[in-house]
């Protein structure tokens, strides 16, 4: 594969422990996972890229299929709890964290940075999607029946990126709740912010109080 890095092992039914703590509102059973052969890898389209995935391959039972899950927010990670459950129904599946490390809420890393910006936006998706329907094919002996694509937020937004630039990659694509438009909802963050601390913005404890008046109204 060009410019790219690969590492591998073999990962014994349900020993997988995460690496990260549970991503907000998306949870896993690792112990219910089979065996699987786990494989990292870095994927450096240009120089400033250094876009790290994940792949599980099921050691049996393979459905034949690829699918690649989406991120949220700012990305920066790998999402090891979208994996489980694909990974459990005999997927090959990746996951990527678009091309570099951080807090999902926190983009400072895109500052002067265009290239992992343009990694962040569609390239990482994409270069993932073909070293991941690579590698797979190259494991299995035979190229994927068919390949998915499975996002919500971001990863929605990400999966509409594919079908606008690459339609050729994905059979199918799930694009929930896409955040795809960037102007009105980075004004919406920032009016929110503003008027949350503003001199008569609601605090806290404030907000605290409304929760409690809704909830008993």
């Amino acid at each position: 594969m060009p410019h790219t890095t690969l590492g591998t092992e073999t990962v014994a039914a349900g020993a997988f422990q995460s690496p990260q703590p549970p991503f907000p509102g998306f949870a896993a059973d690792f112990t219910k996972l089979p065996d699987f052969c786990r494989v990292r890898g870095s994927i450096t389209p240009s120089a400033d890229s250094d876009i790290r995935f994940e792949l599980w391959l099921p050691a049996q039972n393979w459905n034949g299929k690829f699918l690649q899950t989406g991120n949220g927010g700012a990305a920066g990670s790998i999402v090891y709890a979208s994996l489980a459950e694909p990974l459990a129904r005999g997927y090959a599946v990746a996951n990527t964290d678009t091309g570099h490390q951080g807090d999902g809420g926190d983009f400072a890393w895109a500052a002067d940075h265009p290239e992992k910006l343009t990694d962040y936006q569609y390239r990482a998706v994409h270069e993932l999607t073909v070293v991941g329907k690579g590698l797979t094919a190259a494991r299995y002996g035979k190229q994927p029946t068919k390949s998915y694509w499975n996002g919500c937020s971001t990863g929605g937004r990400q999966g509409l990126k594919e079908a606008q630039r690459y339609p050729a990659d994905y059979d199918a694509i799930v694009a929930g709740a896409p955040a795809s438009n960037w102007s009105a909802l980075m004004a919406s963050s920032i009016l929110a912010q503003r008027t949350l601390t503003s001199p008569g913005g609601l605090g806290v404890d404030k907000l605290g109080m409304l929760k409690e008046a809704a909830i008993a109204a």
